[in-house]
């Protein structure tokens, strides 16, 4: 069994090694989401000032990072949409817009979370496999709000139209994101908001 990291400075070890990792995601988070197509280990440790023997205490490698930071930026987008949801009024309209502003803002405000969920110049095996997994999250997350909302059940046809609306959702803001779309952030929320609204029925049959 592994020896417990002891504590150091008066600083337990287990925070230590918390910190540590939390470092070298942001880290790996500014290189994916600005300059980089590939992490490397030694880049990511000289980014964090992480010395890299201690990288592989919360990694195996540098592929098990670049999931972490993945992971990161839906988890932060995720209970940030979840949350505007929950504040907003129980308006069918109010509540997916405040979901779409949450998720526009959200990559919009921090442009290295926008190059790694979405940018077609960065993409590996790595970031394929999370970006067809979150899509899965996001249409089941998208069907479970619909069916509490209408008090409906899921079906072959809402699946359909959740996988839909996701993808498409995601290749707008693609384009936005690569000045694709000359819109601003507002017109793309409302424009999306109306597109989600039309598809409604659909999802909730």
């Amino acid at each position: 069994m592994p020896e417990s990291p002891r504590t150091y400075g008066g600083v337990d070890g287990s925070a230590r090694v918390a910190e540590r990792r939390r470092m070298l995601v942001e880290a790996g988070l500014d290189l994916l989401g600005t300059t980089e197509p590939e992490l490397s280990v030694r880049g990511v440790c000289r980014r964090s000032g992480v010395a890299s023997r201690y990288f592989y205490e919360s990694f195996a490698d540098k592929n098990a990072l670049m999931e972490a930071v993945y992971d990161r930026v839906i988890g932060d987008i995720t209970t940030t949409a979840l949350a505007a949801v929950s504040a907003s009024s129980n308006s069918e309209r109010e509540r997916v817009h405040a979901a779409v502003h949450a998720i526009v803002r959200s990559v919009a405000e921090d442009p290295r979370r926008g190059r790694v969920l979405f940018s077609a110049t960065l993409s590996n095996d790595v970031l394929a496999a999370k970006r067809a997994e979150s899509t899965k999250m996001f249409a089941a997350l998208l069907a479970a709000q619909a069916n509490q909302f209408y008090g409906t059940s899921a079906n072959r046809k809402q699946v359909l139209t959740t996988h839909f609306v996701v993808g498409g959702f995601a290749q707008v803001l693609t384009a936005w994101l690569g000045g694709e779309l000359d819109l601003d952030e507002s017109a793309v929320v409302t424009q999306c908001t109306d597109l989600l609204l039309a598809a409604a029925p659909y999802a909730a049959p």
